[in-house]
């Protein structure tokens, strides 16, 4: 057990955190095929004012929740290996973590969570530990069978991009569909994502870290430089609003701040989902918005927080995981709001369960898992010789 630092009288170290470079970029189509392609890059455009975002929900084309499987990101780390084969400096240096960008959001964000707890699936592997988000089958149809309350505020977020992005740098004003409202992209399928792959360091952590990037402002330059973030939240009507987004911010921070995206635009509503302002922030700029203010956080605490996490599970691992090619062990992480972090090592039964019938050895699919192996061999020849 891991206990959370209480933030009221926590002096945070100062960890320091490396600016996110990007690796690589891929797509999801239509049929979410993960594609090595900036086919499904979009462009940042001003939306009209008083946006509805309510159009086009009876359309909305939603991609079911599903275990929070790392392949995508993996398929793209191999494919930024072979990419750097034979070109100097194209080895990526030895990995401390590698995860989808929001786990570890919700790592670093996690003591200052008071109501939703949640778990992952942790390997250590040659070096390297792999984070997957827990779901049990529950837990998924859960997320799937969405109150309709709760799924017509999500679908306002989509709305909000589809008015938010364009295909092209520039809007053309043949570029709205027929009979649709002014600004309007597309109609919403989130089957379709544009997604970046960055590598970072925290401490001495060195991260890959994945995950969707809504649209870039101007041009792209293969770096995360003009990335932009698209929000949306309920028009700020007082202070009890206002501290309630004051909250929110911090998950908006982190969520850009960990893959590099040094904007983020957000699109204030009515409760009915009618658009009402668009404000763009500079992410760096957020902590200073809530700095000095009843119950504000501190992002220091957060970094402070997750090194420890990181060192822990580095540490739990390596006292109790035999050598990579002997043992699938696989760790379930629960983060309890407001106590701390459980750890435990899973059985055999457990561990089928995370395999859930698939062709993996505990959360890592099969040919990745061999691919590692087949490196250790290869390094292990070369130093006989």
């Amino acid at each position: 057990f891991l206990p959370y630092p209480n933030p009221a009288t926590l002096k945070p170290r100062s960890v320091p955190f490396q600016q996110p470079s990007q690796l690589i970029s891929f797509s999801y189509d239509a049929a979410h095929t993960q594609e090595f392609t900036d086919a499904a890059l979009k462009y940042y455009a001003d939306p009209p004012p008083a946006a509805d975002l309510n159009y086009g929900y009876e359309r909305w084309v939603r991609c079911d929740d599903e275990r929070g499987r790392l392949d995508a990101l993996l398929r793209a780390v191999a494919e930024v290996k072979a990419r750097g084969k034979g070109k100097e400096g194209g080895a990526l240096p030895q990995i401390g973590v590698v995860s989808w960008r929001g786990i570890i959001t919700k790592i670093l964000t996690a003591p200052y969570e008071n109501r939703d707890g949640w778990e992952m699936n942790v390997m250590y592997v040659d070096g390297t530990l792999y984070f997957e988000e827990h779901l049990t089958d529950a837990k998924l149809k859960e997320k799937n069978d969405m109150p309709p309350r709760q799924r017509t505020q999500t679908y306002y977020g989509y709305a909000f991009e589809s008015y938010c992005t364009s295909d092209t740098p520039t809007r053309r004003a043949d570029g709205t569909p027929k009979d649709a409202p002014p600004g309007w992209s597309g109609d919403v399928d989130t089957n379709v994502q544009w997604c970046s792959v960055v590598r970072t360091k925290l401490g001495d952590t060195r991260l890959i870290l994945g995950g969707e990037v809504d649209c870039v402002r101007g041009r792209y330059t293969g770096q995360t430089d003009t990335f932009v973030e698209l929000k949306t939240s309920l028009a700020i009507r007082g202070r009890h609003d206002e501290a309630k987004f004051e909250r929110k911010l911090l998950k908006f921070y982190f969520q850009s701040f960990l893959l590099g995206v040094p904007e983020i635009v957000v699109g204030f509503r009515t409760p009915a989902g009618a658009l009402t302002t668009v404000q763009p922030f500079k992410t760096i700029q957020l902590p200073r918005l809530v700095r000095g203010k009843p119950g504000a956080w501190d992002p220091l605490v957060c970094l402070d927080w997750g090194h420890q996490v990181f060192e822990y599970l580095r540490n739990l691992a390596t006292t109790t995981t035999v050598a990579p090619r002997d043992s699938g062990s696989v760790w379930r992480v629960k983060f309890v709001p407001g106590a701390g972090v459980n750890m435990e090592e899973l059985d055999a039964t457990g561990i089928r369960e995370v395999e859930n019938g698939e062709d993996r050895v505990g959360l890592l699919p099969r040919w990745y898992w061999d691919d590692i192996n087949t490196a250790l061999d290869a390094a292990q020849d070369a130093e006989a010789r």
